[in-house]
């Protein structure tokens, strides 16, 4: 045995067989690996730059603000509806044709009504119409001292009645805005219906109603607490041409007592009154 080891040694030798070292078999596929990782490490970089300079190179987003909230302006175009109260002083003066003034006397009190209406806004200038329609029944009975003057006894303590019953208006109207502010002016024509008597003692003796046409102008200011609701206040003066009731004139032998010819009968009112509108109309409601 041992000399076939020896002989088989000595052939190797002979022959020139290398046996390879246990401990060099690992280095060349880790050269290889290191080289493949390296490579790799590199690929990355160069992307890496590239991708920044692409990035330094595109401009920054801009974020634009949120636009404003829209916020909603108030106009007055627009139609309403709604009721008013105040006070009204009427005074009416009495004229015979031939025995001459019988006097004036002034009634006041409550009138209260309605109004129905129209508006339309340009820029800051608002033009309307507008219908008013007011009862009352303010009256007043001052003495009439000329006809028991003239003919005495029968007819001592003779008044003139009057009671004002309704009172009504078409009238233009032009104001001036400011956002829910309204000031402004009216003119336009006017009614105003009334009950007229003699009275001895309370009592009539001779009576009748009739309805004036004339004019009114006023002036006012109004309020939108809402987009739907508004307030005023206002001033209107009113002028009545006369009127000659036909049951006020007593002929001889009428049951008056007393003889009067064709009575005139001129009035003028003044008004003020608070009232609220309910509107309708571009952002009503």
């Amino acid at each position: 045995m041992g000399y076939l080891s020896s002989r088989l040694g000595q052939s190797h030798l002979r022959h020139g067989v290398h046996q390879p070292s246990t401990r060099n078999m690992g280095v060349g596929p880790i050269k290889h690996l290191e080289k493949i990782l390296l490579a790799g490490a590199t690929v990355i970089a160069l992307l890496s730059e590239s991708a920044g300079a692409a990035d330094l190179a595109r401009p920054a987003p801009v974020y634009a603000p949120p636009p404003p909230p829209v916020v909603a302006v108030f106009t007055w175009t627009g139609c309403y509806i709604g009721g008013n109260v105040g006070g009204i002083w009427a005074n009416s003066d009495w004229q015979d044709t031939v025995l001459g003034d019988f006097g004036s006397n002034t009634a006041s009190g409550v009138i209260g009504g309605g109004q129905i209406g129209c508006n339309y806004q340009v820029a800051s200038w608002v033009f309307g119409i507008q219908a008013d329609y007011d009862w009352t029944n303010v009256n007043s009975n001052p003495a009439n001292t000329i006809i028991p003057a003239l003919v005495g006894g029968p007819v001592a303590g003779l008044t003139d009645w009057t009671q004002h019953n309704t009172l009504a208006s078409v009238t233009g109207r032009i104001g001036y805005s400011w956002d829910r502010w309204l000031g402004y002016v009216k003119a336009g024509g006017a009614w105003l219906n009334t009950s007229y008597a003699f009275q001895v003692s309370g009592v009539n003796v001779a009576s009748d109603s009739a309805t004036q046409t004339g004019w009114t102008v006023g002036v006012g200011a109004e309020y939108a607490f809402l987009n739907w609701l508004t307030g005023f206040v206002e001033y209107d003066y009113y002028g009545f041409s006369s009127v000659s009731p036909a049951g006020l004139v007593c002929a001889t032998g009428a049951p008056c007592g007393f003889v009067t010819n064709s009575v005139g009968i001129t009035t003028n009112v003044n008004v003020v009154k608070a009232g609220l509108n309910f509107k309708f109309g571009p952002g009503s409601f």
